[in-house]
């Protein structure tokens, strides 16, 4: 994976024209901020959510997924954002995909994916599916790249074992994520060939842009393993991402990486690139004391002045 450092919230053309709001964005646009593991469905997330505003008129929000569980609970969230916010830029998580049997919308896989993407242009939220926005910012352009990549079992404990035998040991271990019976990959075969299927036409589509342009890729999944090394439940890596993507952040030209997911919101820095998991978390994990928060969200660009310390 090459080097790591560690810190704590260390801060680092669209079809959408204009802003959200309908405004027209200046030549820079504000601050690129970031949050993820909105998780709406509990009352004092959906609070954070009602109460959060831009640093500036211009700011972007990068959301990483995660923002809900039943589809109207999503939709309040996304509109919320997308209120305040001069842009929104959305990659899904996996809690976006369930099927949860008491949601009135009983879409699947792909359809249920594609219903939230058309929800997401109805709000003038920027999706996977729609062309990369460019920030401009005082160090010049970057392209925003919200991903859907998934996961494919392959971030193991032990390298030798099958996925089959790897997911038997987290199931005698109790260790079994809810995807395995909500997150349905209709029409694929898998979550694992659904994840396949993303991973080459992203991977196509980010070999297509101007190597010379600096990325900030958006997805609820980090790249890399490395950040799993820190679960309190080893066999959870399963369920959370793909080696396929494991040197993406160094054959493109990657400022900035961020992810949730993990609900461990912390900075890192694989081979010179920061890796952001900005996630909020469940009440019982950020009320905690010692947690660290993601409220308000995390800056990502431009990066904060030595010596200024954190937002």
């Amino acid at each position: 994976m090459g080097t790591r450092t560690d810190t704590q919230h260390r801060h680092a053309p669209s079809p959408h024209q204009g802003t959200t709001r309908g405004r027209a964005l200046s030549q820079t646009s504000g601050s690129l901020l970031a949050i993820s593991d909105l998780h709406v469905g509990h009352e004092e997330n959906r609070r954070i959510v009602d109460a959060l505003r831009p640093e500036g008129e211009n700011d972007w929000l990068l959301v990483a997924g995660d923002v809900g569980e039943m589809s109207e609970d999503i939709e309040w969230a996304l509109r919320t954002l997308a209120s305040n916010f001069a842009k929104v830029v959305w990659a899904p998580g996996n809690h976006e995909l369930w099927t949860p049997p008491k949601d009135p919308l009983r879409l699947r896989g792909v359809e249920r994916y594609e219903h939230l993407v058309e929800l997401c242009r109805g709000l003038g939220i920027v999706t996977p599916e729609d062309p990369y926005p460019v920030w401009h910012g005082p160090e010049g352009p970057v392209t925003v790249a919200p991903l859907f990549l998934l996961y494919d079992y392959t971030f193991r404990t032990h390298a030798p074992l099958s996925r089959e035998e790897a997911l038997a040991a987290a199931h005698e271990r109790g260790v079994v994520c809810t995807d395995e019976y909500l997150l349905h990959p209709d029409p694929y075969e898998s979550r694992q060939a659904w994840c396949e299927a993303r991973v080459r036409s992203t991977e196509e589509r980010l070999g297509a842009l101007d190597p010379a342009m600096p990325l900030v890729l958006v997805n609820h999944y980090p790249l890399v393993r490395a950040p799993m090394d820190v679960l309190r439940y080893p066999d959870f890596a399963l369920w959370c991402g793909t080696e396929s993507t494991a040197d993406w952040h160094r054959r493109f030209p990657v400022a900035a990486m961020v992810y949730g997911h993990l609900h461990i919101p912390r900075s890192t820095v694989y081979d010179g690139v920061p890796f952001e998991e900005v996630s909020v978390g469940y009440p019982r994990e950020w009320q905690r004391p010692g947690h660290p928060r993601t409220v308000p969200p995390r800056r990502i660009l431009p990066a904060t002045p030595a010596g200024q310390g954190e937002r």
